[in-house]
């Protein structure tokens, strides 16, 4: 059996086969890389990878190579062809391939379509391991009902259902209780063993199965504190994960069924309740085998007619006790669709009783939109095709709407018997509809966000960058998101003093100013709000939500030169005022001047020299005035009343303004 190993990159062009790998790790996935076919040949003769991502030139035989081994068959593969190869791409889908991606690829994409097979390998196992559990089922009730040696019939229980389980051994444990000693009376490992005795002290897993009666799981028996007082003596067989479910007969245990595995193992829910079912069936069986002991005390007289038909009867209520005893709905319907079976968990589902059940058309149960689904389903079983894993809406009798998941198989070919299996699964469709509901709406708030949203794992990776952060950065998502660390989104040191207020703060940071570094090199000023992101009290992440102040300062820088110019302003209108009013205040001596002057001019002699001095005074005056005129025109003032109606500057009123 092939070892489940990492996700196997297969490219012959390096730098391609890094970018891959890259991408890969950098989503959480392990991988393993190789260079031609031949090392991608050796490493799956050992190892079975999760999936398979080949990038080869065209006619590469891998393909081939890899869907021809019968244990690789089914594991996803994704081929990385050229934009323009589509020939390419259906001789690789025909060859195997389950999807494509064109190259140069984008990181998201590739994910996307790796989940997308990976989830779709994953529903197939669930689908398998379901149809392993309904032929075990199967074979059991063909065990028991084709069988009269128990020794045969638990054998093949035990041996079956290891199989199934994929565990190393699979026991029978039955007590007897006044001695405290219990009896291996079956082993899967084993077809010859007969009744080894057990010391139950030295077995505290199964006296503490027997003393509650509810099954035990213990992951690693190295470190289970049950165990730890018998571990110095416990066998060295090398078991590690142990399952033990108690075998119930009128309602009290009589013994267990006892898992052993030596890889570590995690048992779910569908495995115990297969675990249940096999070990209420073990019950059914060792009671009906004392009751057939006791007929056949009774009846060594009779005819072989008569002990045929006894066993007949036997078999038949070991077949229903055995459906009666399941965890899931069990119903067996004819050819036509008419129900002929249903067992007590059926009946709690659907709310009906068995007269009311038996001899109605399974579409009579179903919502008209489903009524042609159960049809095609009802025409394919002749032809052998019993679907698995189905999800089928139902209204029960008290008209509520319930969606079913369903298992089909063959019961009784002879009689054209068709048995499923069902469990509600309303509340799981339903929480996996809001939980996706919310995912989108998450997304789209993300997306279209007028801030930058940066998230990343507890490993620094980033795993979120929307809309709003590859317009502040300058990087597409696809350039970050698995390929860049966060810290490289800040400069030199600023991650780290970030983190630090960030749990120095109870694990939050709002509106700290701070300096991101876009692709370009640019430091880029913003306001960001931080917090660490956790799962049940353990932190996974960080998130932090950035607003770009780059368009803030320029605005607050204007907004300072303008304050600066209308100062300036101000300053020069003071100082045009001030000239304004010396102005007008010199223009009253200018004229009393002037007037003097032209008096004393008509008064004195023309060749005197008094008259020569009062001619300059005139000149002078007069031009002095025009200075004045110019000044009064280019400035701004205020004004009072002179005499008569002129107006003059106010110096007061101007110069007390100036001293506020």
């Amino acid at each position: 059996m092939l070892a489940l190993a990492a996700i196997l990159v297969v490219s012959a062009d390096e730098a391609s086969r890094t970018h891959l790998v890259e991408t890969l790790m950098g989503a959480g996935y392990s991988t393993h890389a190789v260079g031609s076919e031949s090392e991608a040949l050796g490493f799956l003769e050992a190892n079975k990878p999760q999936a398979i991502v080949i990038d080869l030139a065209p006619g590469s035989e891998l393909l081939h190579l890899v869907r021809a081994r019968k244990e690789l068959a089914e594991v996803p593969v994704l081929v990385l062809t050229e934009s323009s190869a589509d020939d390419g791409i259906l001789e690789a889908l025909d060859a195997g391939a389950d999807d494509f991606v064109r190259k140069p690829f984008r990181a998201a994409e590739l994910l996307s379509r790796l989940k997308r097979q990976l989830r779709v390998r994953q529903y197939i196992d669930t689908i398998a391991r379901r149809e392993r559990t309904s032929q075990l089922v199967l074979d059991l009730t063909q065990a028991l009902s084709s069988s009269l040696d128990l020794r045969e019939i638990l054998f093949t229980l035990v041996r079956r259902l290891a199989e199934v389980a994929r565990v190393d051994r699979v026991s029978i444990v039955l007590v007897r209780e006044p001695e405290q000693v219990g009896y291996v009376i079956a082993a899967s490992d084993d077809e010859h063993l007969r009744d080894l005795r057990l010391e139950l002290n030295r077995y505290p897993e199964i006296q503490t199965v027997l003393g509650t009666g509810q099954p035990l799981v213990i992951a690693n028996a190295t470190t289970h504190p049950l165990l730890e007082i018998v571990r110095d003596r416990m066998p060295g067989d090398g078991f590690t994960s142990l399952a033990l479910v108690p075998i119930l007969c009128e309602g009290r245990p009589m013994g267990v069924l006892f898992l052993r595995s030596r890889q570590t193992m995690a048992f779910g829910e569908m495995e115990l309740a297969l675990f249940r079912t096999v070990a209420n069936t073990t019950g059914i069986a060792l009671r009906n085998a004392r009751m057939l002991q006791s007929l056949r005390d009774e009846s060594q007289q009779s005819t072989v007619l008569r002990h045929e038909a006894e066993r007949r009867l036997r078999a038949f209520q070991r077949y229903a006790d055995f459906f009666e005893s399941a965890a899931d709905g069990i119903c067996v319907i004819d050819a036509a669709g008419r129900l002929l079976f249903a067992n007590r968990r059926a009946l709690e589902i659907t709310g009906y009783s068995q007269a009311e059940l038996i001899g109605r058309r399974l579409g009579h149960l179903l919502p008209d939109e489903d009524r042609q689904r159960a049809d095609q389903i009802l025409r394919g079983f002749p032809e052998g095709h019993f679907p698995q894993g189905v999800d089928i809406h139902v209204r029960r009798k008290d008209g509520e709407a319930i969606v079913l998941n369903i298992n089909f198989s063959s019961l009784l070919r002879e009689e054209r018997a068709i048995l499923f299996t069902f469990r509600d699964v309303t509340r799981e469709r339903e929480t996996d509809a809001e939980l996706r509901k919310t995912k989108d709406f998450l997304e789209r708030v993300i997306d279209n966000s007028v801030d930058a949203i940066v998230s990343a794992d507890r490993k620094g990776n980033v795993i979120v960058f929307n809309g709003a952060a590859e317009r502040c950065y300058g990087y597409r998502a696809e350039e970050v998101i698995g390929r860049l660390d966060v810290t490289a989104l800040y400069p030199e040191g600023m991650a780290r003093e970030i983190m630090r207020k960030i749990r120095a703060n109870r694990g939050r940071v709002e509106h700290y100013r701070c300096e991101l570094l876009a692709k370009n090199g640019e430091r880029i000023p913003v306001s960001m709000s931080a917090s660490l992101i956790h799962d049940r009290g353990v932190v996974v992440g960080t998130v932090g939500i950035f607003t770009d102040l780059r368009e803030h300062l320029r605005m607050q820088e204007k907004l300072t030169a303008a304050e600066e110019e209308l100062k300036a302003r101000e300053r020069q209108a003071i100082v045009a005022e001030l000239a304004g009013a010396a102005a007008h205040e010199l223009n009253q001596p200018l004229t009393s001047v002037a007037g003097y002057a032209a008096l004393l001019k008509r008064k004195l002699e023309r060749d005197s020299a008094a008259f020569s001095a009062v001619e300059v005074i005139a000149s002078e005056t007069e031009r002095m005035a025009e200075i004045v005129r110019k000044i009064g025109k280019i400035t701004r003032y205020e004004t009072k009343s002179y005499v008569g109606r002129a107006k003059i500057l106010d110096l007061d009123k101007a110069s007390a303004r100036e001293e506020e």
